[in-house]
């Protein structure tokens, strides 16, 4: 018999449930009923059945006879029960009923934590309770300070939201975390007046811009400035618990305020900048004061020293927040050995924005991947309750704009901006739950927008009733300096003093900034990139030296392509890598076996790689298999891993299902780690759309804009084989339309050895561009598209590839194109033996080999030039092109204009195909 047989033997349903009161509140019982309980136990685990029986007879007797009244003692339990239920109450839904809008009423919930919607009156008020040890309180404690304790912590200036968090550790360590904090943090009188002093900088500061420079853009921080005291403690907090880094993401609200008073960019460089003045390197365009990043080394109040970095971002508000993972994935890896404790990510959203864009689900998707994990982050959502114009009713049918991190089983405080000391509270937190466990958390400071979206708007043509009350409202900074008046902790003289002294700063910084001829700008994470000097002009155009050791290159041929032989694979692995072997032995490489030895020989080199998108580890078209594993445990195995002895040398991850957020993280990893080869793949090329906001505001001008380098390699993989639109274009035409001033590389390889060197220059080359490349599909096993061993050891990039057989007198019409269209022209000019087309190859696109091309038009002097292409016309490379050789009076060959890339039809795919080569060589 178990425990509950024996109560339903000896006694009543009423003995049952004290055990159960027993099993989870013993502290909660009255002595005698615990006695009994300790008794009934021993019984159990002494004496038999029978014996048992007789004893819980026994101790139920006793209980009885020592209780006044069996019935009276039943109903008390049954109180604690329904106290006990109002304190679950308070912790799952407390937070709908807290006082954290400054602004606006509470929406009213229904049913309220009114005692009588527990079956409690106002008679209990008065009555002691033994649960009151549940939220940490001595017991017995009657019922009012039961409810103003559970007030204090749970519906103040504080809502916390973690009843739907699983994990029962995490769980535990809140309840403990709030039970000596309550609501509010003990500050000393020092640290209130730092927190004070933080809070006068932040409002002092939008108060001078908006007086010197009326109805500029700024994005005032006004109504939220408790924000900077917020991350002044959360990166001090986060610095004592062993961080040496932050990594900032942000959007313009408030950027220019924590770039002055957190970062400690120098207010008069901020006031030249209002006057809109040019930046001193010719190539720099620049960009709007509110989207630039910076790094700087603080001293902490608590006296360490933290490396922190804001991370440049575009007026797409939540990209950033992609990069700040990539940014802090690097970090860890290259610099913190895999230490995550060492560096902090913290993204700071609007409330609009990380309840309606997209990229925010899959960044938090990636918080416990092995490829994109960072130890999780502070998100810390400024929340002015409207959307440029749009009322937070209309931007999201969620109850808060943070609902997004019960994706994550994470934590969220709703706080009041308007108290800052909850803030801070809040803060302290946000430090001890990241560090403890590694995950995201949230907090969502509640204030509001003084102005309109930019000071130049009207916000009252849209929310006239709540702007008539921010009008009246009193910022943080009075609300926090009469506390502390009332408090004797600060004087009105002092204060007075202190706003005095900083605004004296200010005017000689505004000063001194009239004298600034030309705004600079800082290189962001400037140590990370001190060996990588920005390209010269014409640089991506210089050969570079990527040979490497024949007998060097064919032992790490054979080394990766042999299996252990202690583990089984299945049939078909076993005989890819023996044709591996193969290959080395007959000197006939394929495209897998010059692209896996541009990662080895660079892994030799002592470069790194990393490889992540969708199936990269075996590739879509099951032709790189970087990854194997054993067919009875599914153990994974990495030949390329074999090359040095670092386990992180050679990374390669399958990624969730996410192209925006994974190219914006592998572009921040690359931005923070130029010695490794990183590297994004498209499970086809085409699906690179999805992230196109990473590529128009990052990948292309992220140099001009804000004199970043970032080596990122895109593999798209592009051609037209009758797959029909979605699986034929990587767009190609898109990337050459952002071409200029040398901002990126495109390039359509045809060959293994001419793959091999194109990556191998992405990092033996001392500056970093962007590197697209438009893959191949067919080509992978084409068996035209081989290369040998010496070709690859002794070779070198070629951005251009004559026709080496053609014989250049004979030749009337010269064939430019790209691609594996190549393969299928070279097999009609075999078939009809014609010596009148010369077939030649850009490899590159841009920039363009223009003197090699230049020395090829002189060659042949051919009569007629054409461009051809498999992509409609209105597609590929041909306006390019056109816009490139006009004086050549280039002419086209390609399919029929198309707003699809391809047809969903194959014959009418083999039509159009056939049309092309037929056409080229119709003389």
């Amino acid at each position: 018999m178990d425990r509950f047989s024996f109560l339903n033997a000896v006694h009543s349903q009423f003995v049952e449930d004290m055990y159960q009161q027993y099993l989870k509140y013993p502290d909660s019982l009255e002595p005698s009923w615990k006695s009994f309980f300790q008794g009934f136990d021993f019984a159990l685990e002494n004496y038999g059945d029978e014996e048992s029986a007789q004893e819980i007879k026994s101790f139920a007797a006793q209980a009885t006879q020592s209780s006044v009244n069996v019935a009276e003692i039943s109903e008390d339990i049954s109180k604690e029960f329904k106290v006990i239920n109002l304190i679950e109450a308070y912790r799952t839904r407390g937070h709908l009923f807290t006082k954290t809008n400054p602004v606006r009423e509470r929406r009213h919930w229904e049913p309220t934590l009114d005692i009588a919607n527990f079956g409690l009156s106002s008679a209990d008020l008065t009555k002691v309770f033994n649960c009151a040890t549940e939220i940490g309180m001595p017991a017995p404690a009657t019922l009012n300070d039961i409810i103003k304790h559970l007030q204090s912590i749970y519906c103040d200036s504080i809502g916390i939201e973690y009843s739907h968090i699983h994990n029962v550790e995490e769980k535990r360590f809140i309840q403990q975390w709030l039970r000596p904090n309550e609501n509010h943090v003990q500050l000393s009188k020092e640290e209130k007046k730092h927190v004070l002093q933080r809070l006068n900088q932040a409002v002092a500061f939008e108060n001078y811009l908006h007086t010197k420079f009326v109805g500029q853009k700024r994005f005032s921080l006004e109504g939220l400035e408790s924000l900077i005291p917020a991350l002044d403690q959360v990166i001090t907090r986060s610095s004592q618990l062993g961080v040496d880094e932050v990594v900032l993401g942000m959007a313009h609200r408030g950027r220019l305020n924590v770039l002055t008073n957190i970062f400690q960019k120098p207010y008069k460089q901020i006031f030249s900048e209002f006057e809109g003045k040019e930046f001193t390197e010719d190539i720099i365009a620049g960009d709007v004061k509110y989207h630039l990043g910076a790094t700087k080394n603080i001293t902490t109040t608590a006296g360490e020293d933290v490396r922190i970095n804001l991370v440049p971002n575009p007026s797409h508000l939540e990209t950033v927040a992609s990069l700040v993972q990539g940014i802090t994935r690097a970090k860890i890896d290259q610099s913190y050995q895999g230490d995550t404790s060492k560096i902090l990510p913290i993204i700071i959203h609007g409330d609009a924005a990380v309840a309606g864009q997209g990229i925010v689900y899959e960044v938090a998707q990636m918080m416990t991947l092995d490829g994109y994990k960072t130890g999780g982050s502070i998100h810390i959502v400024t929340n002015n309750q409207v959307g440029f114009t749009t009322n937070y009713l209309d931007a999201r049918s969620s109850i808060y704009s943070t609902d997004i991190a019960k994706v994550t089983d994470s934590p969220v405080m709703h706080v009041n901006a308007d108290d800052v000391e909850a803030v801070v509270h809040a803060m302290h937190f946000a430090a001890d739950f990241r560090a403890k466990f590694g995950k995201d958390v949230y907090i969502d400071l509640l204030g509001y927008r003084k102005y309109g979206h930019n000071e130049g708007d009207e916000p009252k043509f849209t929310q006239p009733k709540l702007y008539n009350i921010i009008a009246k409202h009193p910022n943080p900074r009075e609300i926090y300096k009469a506390k502390l008046i009332q408090e004797g902790v600060v004087s009105d003289e002092v204060i007075k003093q202190i706003e005095a002294e900083f605004k004296a700063l200010l005017d000689v910084d505004f000063d001194e900034s009239k004298e600034i001829q030309k705004n600079t700008m800082d290189i962001f994470m400037a140590e990370d990139w001190k060996n990588h000097p920005f390209a010269e002009r014409t640089s991506p155009l210089q050969k570079v030296d990527t040979t490497y050791p024949l007998e060097q290159l064919k032992a790490l041929a054979e080394k990766i392509s042999t299996l252990p032989g202690d583990k089984k694979f299945i049939k078909k692995i076993t005989r890819l890598f023996e044709a591996r072997l193969k290959m080395i032995e007959t000197n006939n490489l394929d495209w897998a076996m010059g692209e896996l030895l541009a990662y080895a020989t660079l892994l030799a080199e002592d470069y790194k790689v990393r490889i992540s998108g969708e199936d990269v580890e075996r590739g879509t078209f099951s032709h790189r298999h970087a990854v194997v594993k054993t067919e009875d445990n599914e153990e994974e195995y990495i030949p390329l891993a074999q090359v040095t002895s670092g386990d992180k040398d050679f990374q390669i991850y399958n990624s969730l299902l996410s192209e925006y957020a994974v190219l914006g993280f592998d572009y921040g990893y690359a931005m923070a780690s130029p010695e490794t080869l990183t590297i994004w793949e498209a499970q086809f090329g085409d699906f690179a759309n999805g992230a196109q906001i990473v590529i128009d505001q990052y990948l292309v001008a992220a140099e001009e804009k804000w004199k970043v380098q970032n080596g990122l390699v895109m593999l798209l993989p592009h051609g037209s084989e009758g797959q029909g639109a979605e699986h034929s274009s990587g767009r190609v035409e898109r990337f050459l339309t952002l071409c200029a001033n040398e901002n990126i590389i495109v390039a359509n390889a045809t060959s293994p050895a001419n793959y091999f060197h194109l990556l191998r220059r992405q990092m033996k080359s001392n500056f970093r561009k962007p590197l697209v490349v438009m893959t191949p599909k067919s080509l992978l096993r084409h068996p035209k598209a081989v290369s040998t061993l010496e070709e690859l050891a002794e070779g070198s990039f070629q951005p251009v590839i004559d026709d080496v057989t053609a014989q250049a007198g004979k030749v009337e019409r010269l064939v430019m194109c790209s691609g594996k269209l190549y393969y299928e022209l070279l097999a009609k000019k075999e078939e009809l033996n014609d010596e009148k087309v010369a077939l030649v190859r850009l490899e590159q696109l841009y920039p363009l080999a223009t003197e090699q091309i230049n020395a090829i038009f002189d060659k042949y002097q051919a009569k007629e030039f054409v461009w051809a292409q498999e992509e409609p016309e209105n597609m590929g490379a041909w306006t390019y092109i056109l816009r490139n050789f006009r004086d050549r009076n280039p002419q086209v060959i390609a399919a029929p204009a198309s707003g699809a890339p391809a047809p969903g039809s194959h014959k009418k795919f083999d039509i159009n195909q056939k049309e092309i080569i037929n056409q080229v060589f119709s003389i």
